[in-house]
């Protein structure tokens, strides 16, 4: 009976290993097919792969551990935060990014139509003169308007000299120190966003549909009004969006004027060593950020308005007729007061400076380390920005759209948060790289890698995938192909992200104040750090470099829109 048995056992373990050898290839050959339609039967290297998935998650792993910090700084914590703290900051945040963000749209619109529509002497270089502002960081433009219009600035000097202006109407009236001082700076620096986008938008609308808007009648507001803003709206949102997030992460002209919302308020937390109540700050910031973001998605899909090409024709150039005056005045008046008065404190103050010596060693040690960080930052961009936009335009799938979203999220976010999530990491995990340049240069990597991905997938899209499959017949892997045959083709278009992310680093203030380690100044550094101590002949020289630098991502958008 035993040997029986024993035979029964052994026979039933033959008969399930026999089940398990042909349920085996089975269940291999369902996940292998699975992963192979994933790719729509156009796999990856796993080499090329793993590249992109480590790229990935540096540049979402600060941001994530941010966020799990926060969920873990205590009840009390929390408490106090929401019941005094974080009220407030919601206030300031969100009254200062609506207010810039309507004025901001409004002035874009009214220039760009004024300037693409309408018969604007000089309306050539106009399209080009008022996009300047984006050449000027917004902390430089704060420490200009403190020079103008601040408590000791020129205008209360000359209205304290000015008895009948004393006697008319009383003591100096100006507080730059205020929510007004910040919206105003903020807005004259913005409204670039949306002039650049409203006006491409503007030269591609098609004469037809006002034709016959005015065939029904209308008159040429009436058009402006029913035709002209629905076809702008794609734009207008899109500007709108960039000017809402900048206001979100701004630090630096923020901190100037010494109005407080999540930036400010994160930076000095950190700075005072309460890094818990830092990063709770931070999480309600991401769910602003990320908030702003849905809702964009959202009125996106809502709102699309479709022109066909076959019958394009140019929009006509409108006459001003008695409204030209105002409209140069206008026009004379935004630029003044964003682009010439900014560059001539600066121009004025860096004669005095330079006068004064103020270009000696030490001024070059800190324009050495720009360069070294933020071109230590542009070669990375440019090594790992490869394979992220090899991956997504030859290799698509919901693996690469879901490695290239996590690429973009410290774009997304404000420098703050990136560098709050650095010091956590570096601190407790790599201690080795704590307080160097090469953490700030990481900083930078995860905050502006997106330009690059962006120029280098411009450049990638004109180049045909057949070159790809000509050298896989040849044997070549992925990464080889990238690297040898791909990268030689799009360098153009991989150095001008380059370049990008070199100025946009260089100016970088919040990310660099944070990780910075002791005694390592870079020039946005030390112009923040001697305007904010009034020393202006020191600081103009470094703002002025900064500005002439700035002219290079500027020269790319005018190329783009």
């Amino acid at each position: 009976m035993k040997n029986d048995s024993k035979n029964k056992s052994q026979l039933n373990n033959n008969q399930n290993a026999k089940v398990g050898e042909k349920n085996s290839p089975t269940i291999l050959h369902f996940f292998r097919k699975k992963w192979f339609d994933s790719w729509q039967g156009n796999p990856p290297g796993s080499g090329l792969l793993l590249l992109g998935m480590i790229v990935a998650a540096i540049m979402s792993i600060p941001i994530i551990y941010v966020v799990w910090r926060s969920l873990f700084a205590g009840v009390d914590r929390w408490k106090r935060l929401l019941d005094g703290r974080i009220p407030e900051l919601l206030w300031n945040t969100f009254s200062l990014t609506f207010a810039v963000t309507a004025c901001a749209v409004i002035i874009g619109v009214t220039l760009a139509w004024i300037v693409v529509r309408t018969d604007l002497p000089g309306r050539k270089y106009w399209q080009w003169l008022l996009a300047l502002p984006l050449v000027i960081p917004p902390y430089v433009g704060a420490v200009t308007y403190i020079i103008v219009f601040g408590p000791s600035g020129w205008v209360r000097n000359i209205w304290r000299d000015t008895p009948w202006l004393v006697d008319t109407f009383g003591n100096y009236p100006l507080n730059i120190y205020s929510f007004w001082g910040v919206f105003f700076v903020l807005t004259m620096f913005t409204y670039p966003y949306v002039y650049l986008i409203a006006s491409a938008s503007l030269r591609k609308m098609n004469r037809n549909f006002e034709e016959v808007a005015r065939s029904q009648g209308m008159t040429t507001s009436q058009i402006f009004w029913k035709v002209n803003l629905p076809f702008l709206r794609p734009a207008i949102g899109a500007g709108a969006i960039l000017i809402s997030l900048y206001v979100l992460s701004d630090f630096g002209a923020i901190a100037m004027l010494r109005y407080v919302t999540f930036t400010a308020a994160i930076y000095f937390q950190r700075a005072g060593f309460d890094t818990a109540s830092a990063s709770v700050l931070s999480l309600v910031l991401i769910i602003l950020t990320v908030g702003i973001l849905w809702i964009e998605a959202r009125t996106r899909k809502k709102n699309k308005y479709y022109q066909t090409s076959n019958t394009f024709r140019e929009p006509d150039i409108l006459k001003l007729g008695k409204w030209k005056p105002w409209a140069i005045l206008y026009v004379v008046g935004v630029f003044f007061v964003s682009v010439v008065l900014p560059i001539s404190v600066l121009v004025y103050w860096s004669n005095i400076g330079i006068r004064m010596g103020a270009l000696d060693e030490r001024f070059f040690s800190f324009a050495w380390n720009s360069l070294k960080v933020s071109g230590l930052a542009a070669i990375l961009c440019m090594l790992l920005a490869l394979p992220i936009i090899y991956l997504k335009t030859r290799y698509p799938s919901t693996i690469t759209t879901i490695i290239d979203k996590l690429c973009y999220a410290g774009y997304a976010l404000p420098g703050v948060i990136v560098a709050l999530g650095f010091v956590f990491i570096f601190n407790n995990h790599i201690p080795a790289l704590y307080s160097t340049f090469y953490m700030v240069a990481l900083a930078f990597v995860v905050r502006f890698l997106p330009q690059a991905m962006q120029a280098g997938e411009a450049s990638l899209s004109l180049v045909s995938p057949r070159i790809d499959e000509a050298a896989r017949s040849l044997g070549y892997p992925p990464w080889k192909i990238m690297f040898k045959v791909i990268l030689p083709t799009i360098l153009p278009g991989v150095l001008a992200g380059g370049a990008l992310v070199f100025v946009s680093s260089i100016k970088e203030l919040p990310a660099t104040l944070m990780l910075r380690p002791p005694g390592f100044d870079t020039l946005a550094v030390r112009v923040y750090f001697e305007a904010s101590e009034a020393i202006y002949h020191l600081a103009a020289p470094a703002a002025l470099l900064l500005v002439i630098v700035s002219i290079i991502p500027l020269r790319y958008l005018l190329k783009k829109y």
